[in-house]
Parts: C-alpha cells; structure tokens; sequence
C-alpha cells in the first residue's frame, strides 16, 4: 500500500465522516502517515481538531472480475468530536442501502449499514467496542457486502498490526 493512496483515502474518509467538504479538505490535506504497522497504516491529520485514524485496504476481493475502485478500512479517533475507535469503510463502489453488509472476525459476526455511496458503519454503535477488542485480537476480517447492481462480494482485509496501529492513534490522539 503506497502512502500516497493512504492520503486519498483519508481525504475520501474524512470528508465521508465529517459531512463538510470544506473542513474535511482542510482535515484531510495535512493528513499524514505516522507510522506503519503490519498492513496497518496510522495517519494524523490536523484541522479544527486533531483526527488519527488507522487504515488498510483488503488483501483479497471477490469476485475478481468486477470493476471497483480501492476500498478502504477505518479506524478512527476524533477528540474534538468525543469520537474513539469509530469502524468505517469505504467499499469502492455503490451499494445496495437495504441489504445490510456483515462482517466476520473469528467466530464473531457483526451487523453493518450501507450508504449508497459506499460508506459502511457498525448497526449497533453499542456493539463497537466489542468489535474493536475483535478486531486487536483476530487475524482476519471478512466483509460481505451487495453492490447497488446486485453483485454480491467479498473482501479480506488483515488485522497484522491493527493492535499496535490503535495503539498509537489513541496515543496521537488523546
């Protein structure tokens, strides 16, 4: 994963969170890579308030043979927004908004919502923080998603390094 992709997805990300081009633009234009961890990257950015994320892309999708841009895994943590370990995705591609993605690490499962756009969110913000200790202890991560056109898919992303990548967004980001 080249860190300028990494820049990309931050600015997509950011701007996908915050709802405000202009203070995502802001946030995510000083955005920078930190440090590397596994397939785990830790960027920071600064703007009105300090955002530190974690971020990798998936190390498989399936099917191979469908066009989609990058798709993008976050971790988030936001100070000024009293914000820590949010989970969000961007599929790199539209979804299909009634048929919720799931997400598998282990032997555990989540819930997830879709936004046309391609953003993706934990249903049950109340199930977060298990999702996270999840996540810092597993070693990969399925998620089944359906694009807008009915293609079902999957990708895998690894956990290598997310433990320590968190680590150090919480430690950037108190």
């Amino acid at each position: 994963m080249k860190p300028r992709l990494f820049l990309f997805a931050g600015l997509l990300f950011t701007a996908a969170v915050l709802f405000s081009p202009q203070r995502a633009f802001a946030q995510a234009a000083s955005a920078s890579m930190i440090g590397q961890y596994g397939d785990w990257g830790v960027y920071v950015g600064l703007g009105s308030g300090k955002n530190c994320f974690a971020l990798s892309q998936p190390k498989d999708r399936q099917p191979s043979g469908l066009k989609r841009d990058p798709a993008y895994m976050f971790i988030s943590t936001r100070p000024a927004d009293n914000v820590r370990n949010e989970f969000s995705v961007l599929a790199g591609f539209p979804l299909k908004e009634d048929a919720d993605p799931s997400l598998q690490v282990g032997n555990d499962s989540y819930v997830l919502y879709a936004r046309k756009d391609g953003g993706i969110w934990i249903r049950n913000v109340a199930e977060e923080g298990r999702l996270i200790e999840a996540l810092r202890k597993g070693r990969e991560l399925v998620l089944k998603t359906t694009s807008i056109r009915g293609n079902e898919t999957v990708d895998r992303y690894s956990l290598t390094g997310l433990a320590q990548a968190l680590d150090r967004v919480a430690q950037e980001c108190k």
